[in-house]
């Protein structure tokens, strides 16, 4: 009887990043001061080996990362569900309420994402959970496992991972 065959891919290309101002929240009074790093991202795939010898093109799933990357290139990243930041709008700004403080944003170089901290490891969360979205892009090619990875520097990286039921 024939082994099924599942491989492993990992696409971590130079173009797959992007840069963010963040601050991480430590606790209810402790955080770190606004900084920016040149975030990578890396994904590793295991799929089902086709008749042709491989899984999917993986123009594909690069495009897919691209997209993802380009859309938090160059914002200033801020948590919507901290436990302990509150970020409300005010006129063309975002204001983060932390520990008596009012820290202003302009609305137009922030986003504010459904993440608790700006951490790698929310980050790959976040951008994982946008990749599923895509369910015909999973579903049509047998995809069994993912796990998205980013970066805030060499030899440092958070990931998230999903498996198939």
């Amino acid at each position: 009887m024939p082994v099924k065959a599942y491989t492993n891919i990992e696409i971590s290309k130079e173009d797959l990043k992007f840069s963010g101002a963040h601050f991480t929240i430590f606790s209810a009074t402790d955080r770190e001061r606004l900084h920016g790093h040149n975030f990578k991202v890396s994904l590793l795939l295991t799929a089902d080996v086709g008749d042709n010898g491989m899984c999917f093109s993986y123009v594909e799933i690069k495009t897919r990362l691209r997209k993802l990357c380009a859309s938090l290139d160059e914002y200033t990243l801020l948590p919507a569900e901290s436990p302990y930041m509150r970020v409300v709008e005010r006129g063309n700004f975002y204001i983060a309420e932390f520990n008596g403080e009012e820290i202003p944003f302009l609305q137009s170089d922030t986003l504010v994402l459904p993440v608790r901290n700006t951490t790698v490891e929310e980050f790959a969360r976040y951008l994982l959970e946008l990749l599923l979205t895509d369910a015909p892009f999973i579903e049509g090619n047998e995809i069994r496992e993912l796990v998205m990875k980013v970066s805030s520097g060499p030899g440092q990286w958070g990931s998230a991972s999903w498996t198939r039921d």
